[in-house]
C-alpha cells in the first residue's frame, strides 16, 4: 500500500515537474534540471530517463524554431545541420553504450556543469547583446563566417547536446558570437536550429534503440507543452535575472542531492 502511494505521488511530481519545466524553458531555459530528476523519481533508469526527457521536451524547441525561422542566416544552415546531426547521433550512441551505473555517477557532474554554464550565460549574453547593439549602430553587413572552422567548433557542443544537453544551447550562441555573429535574433535562431536538430538526431537514435519509456514520455510531453504555453504568455512579467538565478540554484541543489545519493 505504501509503495503504491509513493509511486502515485512520484507520478504526480512528474506531471508537476513537466509543467514547470515547460514554463521555465519558455521563459529562460533550464527546464531539464526539473524534469530529468522527476523521470528518475518514478523509477525510470538513468539512460532511459535522459532519452525520454529529451523526447518529451523536444516539441517546445520545434515551436520555437517555427517562431524564429525568419531570423535564421540561411547560408549557415547546411553547416549547422550537418554538425548537429553528426554530433547528436554521436552523443546519443555514446550515451546508449554507457553503463547505467557509470551514467548515474556522471549525473551530478553533468547537472552541476549545466547549472554553472547556465549561470554564466547571463553575463555573456549581456556581452553578446552589447555587440549586437554596437553592430546595429554601425550599420555594417553581417561578417562572413568560415564554415569548416565553425563545424569543428560546434561539433563537440552538438555531441554534448546529444549526450545530455543542459546548457548546450548557450554554448552554441557563445561559439557563434566568437565567430563574429553579432545579431542577437540570428544568434538565438541558429541556437534553436542546432539544439533542435541535435536533439532530433538523438531522439531518432533513442527510438530506434527502443530506450524511450513512452508511458512517461507522453504525459511529460503534454504537460511540458502546457507549461510552454503558460511561460510564453507570462515571460515578460518575470524578471529574467531572478528566474535565471532560481534555475541555477535548483540545478546546483539537485546536483548536490545526487552527489549525496551517489556517495
Amino acid at each position: 500500500m505504501i509503495s503504491i502511494l509513493t509511486l502515485h505521488w512520484r507520478f504526480l511530481w512528474l506531471i508537476a515537474a513537466s509543467l514547470i519545466a515547460g514554463t521555465i524553458n519558455a521563459m529562460a531555459g533550464g527546464g531539464s534540471f526539473i524534469s530529468f530528476p522527476a523521470m528518475l523519481g518514478v523509477g525510470v533508469p538513468p539512460i532511459e530517463a535522459n532519452a525520454t526527457n529529451t523526447v518529451a521536451l523536444w516539441p517546445g524547441q520545434l515551436t520555437s524554431l517555427a517562431a524564429l525561422h525568419g531570423d535564421v542566416r540561411r547560408e549557415l544552415v547546411p553547416a549547422v545541420l550537418f554538425t548537429a546531426v553528426v554530433g547528436g547521433i554521436g552523443g546519443a550512441e555514446v550515451l546508449l553504450h554507457t553503463r547505467q551505473l557509470t551514467f548515474m555517477h556522471l549525473i551530478p557532474w553533468l547537472l552541476l556543469i549545466g547549472a554553472l554554464i547556465f549561470g554564466v550565460s547571463g553575463p555573456v549574453s549581456k556581452w553578446i547583446r552589447g555587440r549586437a547593439m554596437n553592430a546595429a549602430t554601425e550599420h555594417h553587413t553581417d561578417p562572413p563566417i568560415p564554415q569548416i572552422p565553425l563545424v569543428l567548433a560546434l561539433l563537440p557542443v552538438c555531441f554534448y547536446i546529444g549526450y545530455f544537453g543542459a546548457g548546450g544551447g548557450f554554448l552554441v550562441m557563445t561559439i557563434l558570437a566568437l565567430f563574429g555573429m553579432e545579431n542577437m535574433f540570428q544568434l538565438n535562431a541558429l541556437k534553436v536550429v542546432a539544439a533542435a536538430a541535435s536533439n532530433l538526431a538523438a531522439i531518432v537514435t533513442f527510438v530506434i534503440s527502443g530506450r524511450i519509456m513512452w508511458q512517461y514520455c507522453l504525459i511529460s510531453m503534454v504537460f511540458a507543452g502546457i507549461g510552454g504555453y503558460i511561460g510564453a504568455r507570462y515571460t515578460k512579467r518575470m524578471n529574467p535575472e531572478v528566474l535565471r538565478a532560481m534555475v541555477v540554484i535548483i540545478g546546483v541543489a539537485i546536483a548536490g542531492y545526487f552527489f549525496w545519493r551517489n556517495g
